[in-house]
């Protein structure tokens, strides 16, 4: 899982074995270590009907409903985004790069631009 932020935008991009994970668990998370100091965000099926969000511990968590996650992982559905002000969030899967890129990405999705 890829995450993006910019802003009040936050984004998670995941691979086909993120969304397998996240489909069987229903939670994914990842770390990245500064120093001393580790950034934690994570993905979580929640009861509600829309996107949200929370920050504690320096933990980013994005709270998904469980009624968008069944449509996403066994669909096309590229992922969901809301506005809960003033955050901007963007789930997404994580699609094959069109230009040359030196990272894996032999797990990410077909590219539906590839194939116009």
């Amino acid at each position: 899982m890829k995450i993006r932020i910019k802003g009040n935008s936050i984004r998670y991009r995941l691979t086909k074995t993120d969304v397998e994970r996240f489909s069987n668990n229903g939670y994914l998370q990842e770390q990245t270590v500064f120093g001393n100091g580790v950034l934690t965000y994570a993905l979580q099926v929640f009861d509600s009907n829309q996107l949200s969000a929370s920050f504690e511990d320096n933990k980013i968590t994005i709270f998904i409903p469980d009624t968008m996650v069944e449509s996403w992982v066994t669909t096309d559905k590229v992922g969901f985004e809301d506005i809960i002000a003033p955050l901007h969030l963007l789930i997404e899967k994580d699609f094959k790069c069109l230009d040359n890129v030196a990272e894996d990405q032999s797990d990410n999705y077909p590219n539906p631009l590839l194939h116009c």
